[in-house]
């Protein structure tokens, strides 16, 4: 396993060794021993896993303190851009957006760490994105910033008449207006 940490702190690209043959492949997506020896102790609790169509647009959500998440994210099948926001005050990266393809052919994780929303776009026909959280989804803290905030200015790399995106997510708050409670 490959470790890379970002320019953001705590935000960290994870390429796992792929041993292949005539048979195909075979890697390990997770060890929590080697994870925490190089990352840190993560108590993953809960695993999510959605499936959309070309042209999706998913988030940036997150949840508040204290239910806020780390995500260690991967693609079974597609192809994604995955998108994660800075939301920690007094980062050096605050208000900041970082993005990465993450597919089924490069196998490549990103583990996202509390205090960053987080989204995606579907790249490929279809996507099945899968992440580990380390707190369960609770309702009432959950939050999110606004996928087409003019601050951030994220390309989707999808054409905004082709976005799909939930009538929730077009209705949430710019990154200035959004609430948050994170520190770094």
């Amino acid at each position: 396993m490959q470790v890379t940490q970002t320019k953001f702190p705590g935000l960290i690209i994870i390429e796992p060794k792929i041993f292949e043959d005539s048979r195909g492949y075979f890697f390990e997506s997770f060890n929590k021993k080697l994870f925490n020896d190089l990352i840190g102790e993560t108590e993953f609790v809960q695993d999510n896993q959605s499936k959309s169509a070309y042209g999706t647009i998913r988030g940036l959500h997150y949840q508040l303190e204290p239910y806020a998440q780390s995500k260690l994210i991967r693609v079974i099948q597609g192809k994604i851009l995955d998108v994660a926001v800075d939301l920690r005050e007094k980062s050096p990266t605050y208000g900041k957006q970082f993005s990465i393809e993450l597919s089924c052919e490069n196998k490549t994780q990103l583990f996202v760490p509390k205090g960053f929303a987080h989204g995606f776009s579907v790249l490929s026909e279809t996507a099945i994105v899968f992440y580990k959280t380390n707190q369960f989804y609770n309702p009432e803290s959950e939050r999110g910033i606004n996928y087409n905030d003019p601050y951030l200015n994220i390309d989707w790399k999808i054409d905004n008449q082709q976005a799909i995106v939930s009538a929730k997510d077009k209705v949430l708050p710019w990154l200035q207006d959004a609430e948050k409670n994170f520190k770094f």
